[in-house]
């Protein structure tokens, strides 16, 4: 099989490489903004590279060339930062998802697995898990829950208009890896954020609300669920999500610290203070999708993929924050600890000297 990864560089790209590797008839073939450099080693070294800005005028013609003779084509890509203009996000994660679905329609590409998220989903429960047939409209005041959304009814028309094209979409939890550890760091907490602390494996204080309910996987488990479902013939949506659920309470309890009650509205406020102020990379919509993203059930995925999390959920956190505290990373530009890139501090004093300010 050739089996095209777009976004191939990233957290969920780099363990789905890994994961693909393992099988011995599948021919990879990677496309990133920025490529690998020729040293990056393992898991890169062996995957046919594209570089391709996926948002840019032109894209779904060269997209197009590099899906010719594909089996599937797995589109992972998806733009964070910079949070401040959501210009440049929504041309990236809706432009250049409508270019991927262009370009897969025109290349006659069979199927079409698509890094939906848990964050596509409508406000529900947090006392109870929903099955994929929750409505997936996003939440209000979420920039990336509203652009996933918007994804998702895009998808809704490919299949409609394409009935023979078979399309699958993953709706993870939060993606934990030690090699993600830097790329996650410069995304959710910037450059200021005491991580080395965590080497003591200690978080003396843990902000606690009710609706601080959330699920994790780790990447090499999202990575088999992809395998899986383009290796086989699913159709649909998959919830892929490890127990326990991560509250307040057990992070606390694993970590030795205490938890302080937060009412949500001071949790919003201090997200969108401290993100005008470009203390920090994440405006109040991330606090929403937090307390407002329903608890899933991955039945399906066991069921028709035969998907087990080999890693729970609160290892794969202490995985990540370990690798936090040491620093850990990959040699593709979305995961390296280069200090002069964007979100880190030799960038943000590059950034202001050439008078771009942060580039958050």
């Amino acid at each position: 099989m050739r089996i095209v990864v777009v976004g191939a560089s990233g957290n969920a790209g780099t363990a789905l490489v890994r994961r693909l590797r393992r099988e011995r008839a599948v021919e990879i073939v990677g496309v990133a903004r920025r490529l690998p450099g020729q040293d990056a080693g393992e898991p890169y070294d062996q995957v046919e590279w594209h570089s391709c800005d996926i948002g840019a005028p032109g894209a779904a013609d060269q997209l197009a060339g590099v899906f010719a003779g594909a089996d599937a084509v797995v589109h992972l890509a998806w733009q964070i930062q910079p949070s401040h203009d959501q210009r440049v996000l929504h041309r990236t994660n809706v432009g250049g998802s409508n270019a991927v679905a262009e370009a897969v329609t025109r290349a006659r590409v069979p199927a079409l697995v698509f890094a939906s998220s848990v964050g596509a989903y409508a406000p529900g429960p947090k006392d109870h898990p929903v099955s994929e047939r929750w409505p997936a409209t996003g939440v209000p005041g979420s920039s990336y829950s509203q652009d996933k959304a918007e994804v998702e009814a895009l998808l809704d028309r490919l299949e409609r208009d394409q009935p023979d094209l078979r399309v699958v979409r993953m709706r993870p939890g939060l993606i934990f890896q030690r090699p993600a550890a830097t790329e996650i760091t410069r995304y959710f907490l910037g450059p200021f954020a005491p991580v080395r602390l965590l080497r003591y494996g200690r978080i003396p204080l843990v902000p606690a609300n009710r609706r601080l309910r959330m699920q994790a996987v780790h990447a090499d488990d999202v990575a088999d669920a992809y395998a899986r479902a383009i290796l086989g013939d699913a159709r649909g949506a998959f919830n892929v999500a490890a127990d326990p659920v991560l509250t307040p309470e057990l992070v606390a309890k694993h970590f030795h610290g205490w938890t302080v009650p937060v009412a949500a509205p001071v949790l919003r406020a201090a997200a969108a203070l401290t993100w005008r102020a470009r203390l920090q990379p994440v405006d109040a919509g991330w606090v929403e999708l937090a307390l407002n993203v329903p608890l899933m059930s991955s039945e399906r995925a066991e069921t028709e993929l035969g998907w087990q999390p080999r890693t729970d959920a609160v290892t794969a956190l202490k995985e990540l924050f370990a690798g936090m505290a040491g620093g850990a990373h990959t040699a593709t530009p979305p995961m390296t600890a280069a200090p002069d890139l964007p979100g880190r501090p030799g960038g943000l004093v590059k950034g202001r000297l050439a008078g771009h300010g942060n580039p958050y």
